[in-house]
């Protein structure tokens, strides 16, 4: 009797489940949390994918920021909440695979503690320089490092980021520049602008203002090939520097583990819809960003190889966890 019992009621619940994610969603807004500070990148991406996906979902896609501890704070907060298919996280390469290396514990688990949607885009890295140090290239900014270890400020807009690790990587590799942290891509953009830093590895979007001045100089790209928007500056691995290899700081969406998974593969391919349309590519194309769209399995494979990746990246650089 109480086999037949668990069985009716295990019945039950599964018709509940599909029930509720055949009406996903229902008469409700839908969370997206940034957990970078507000009018940053994370609420660019939605931005430009919500005209998409908002009328086929039939709800609004709402950007709430909730930053700190270097994007840890909103990370928690949605590995918290509840799985009910309103609460998401929009967040860029370093909440994933990044700051749970260089930090002894955080309070979440970024593998294995949500349900990965999609990574939505990728914005390569490029090396950047004030106009007046003397380098052309990254191989010349080696050497002028080399000949004046110490002397140069690398800018980053916040621990953690990978402009971080990979100006602390790059600095070490030739002799040490010194790390200058800021809150946000726009000071540290200006930073770089007003040379308090002197070299800066950005995406082409956050710095989108200082590269229609004169100010700052392209020395390099982090890609696999040659940038056609710097078909000056070759790539790192050009320059000699296998070592950076390609890098970007790509975003993507996740959910609160549990969440149903007809909710989140509905959502992986709403956002797959989004990037297809041309109108849409063009605009993340018009600030140096990739589309790509994923699959959950894809994304959650490859959130796993970028912290291996990373993971050696950040012991190489001899970032302490803090």
């Amino acid at each position: 009797m109480n086999t037949i019992l668990k069985l009716v009621a295990a019945g039950v619940m599964l018709s509940a489940a599909c029930a509720f994610a055949q009406e996903w969603p229902a008469a409700r807004p839908i969370r997206f949390l940034n957990p970078n500070a507000a009018g940053g990148l994370g609420e660019l991406v939605t931005r430009f994918i919500a005209p998409v996906v908002e009328p086929r979902l039939g709800q609004r896609l709402i950007v709430e920021s909730k930053p700190g501890a270097d994007g840890a704070i909103g990370a928690t907060e949605i590995a918290r909440a509840a799985p009910d298919g309103y609460n998401f996280l929009i967040a860029p390469t370093n909440v994933y695979v990044v700051i749970p290396h260089i930090r002894k514990s955080v309070p979440y688990e970024p593998i294995d503690g949500f349900a990965h949607v999609s990574m939505i885009v990728d914005a390569p890295l490029i090396a950047v320089v004030n106009n007046a140090l003397p380098v052309k290239t990254l191989r010349e900014l080696a050497a002028y490092i080399r000949a004046n270890p110490g002397k140069l400020n690398v800018g980053s807009p916040g621990a953690g980021s990978p402009a971080h690790i990979l100006g602390e990587f790059f600095g070490k590799m030739n002799g040490g520049m010194t790390h200058v942290p800021y809150k946000g891509a726009q000071p540290v953009g200006l930073a770089l602008q007003t040379n308090e830093v002197q070299v800066l590895f950005p995406t082409v979007a956050a710095i989108q203002a200082q590269l229609k001045g004169t100010s700052v100089r392209v020395i390099g790209s982090l890609t696999r090939a040659r940038m056609p928007e710097f078909p000056e500056a070759p790539t790192a691995v050009e320059s000699g520097f296998s070592e950076l290899g390609e890098a970007g700081n790509w975003w993507g969406l996740s959910a609160p583990k549990g969440t149903d998974a007809r909710i989140i593969d509905r959502m992986a391919m709403e956002i797959r819809n989004a990037l297809a349309d041309p109108s849409v590519k063009k605009r993340f194309a018009d600030v140096g960003m990739v589309t790509i769209g994923s699959t959950p399995a894809e994304f959650a494979q490859f959130i796993r190889s970028e912290s291996a990746r990373w993971k050696g990246i950040v012991e190489r650089t001899g970032i302490t966890p803090d």
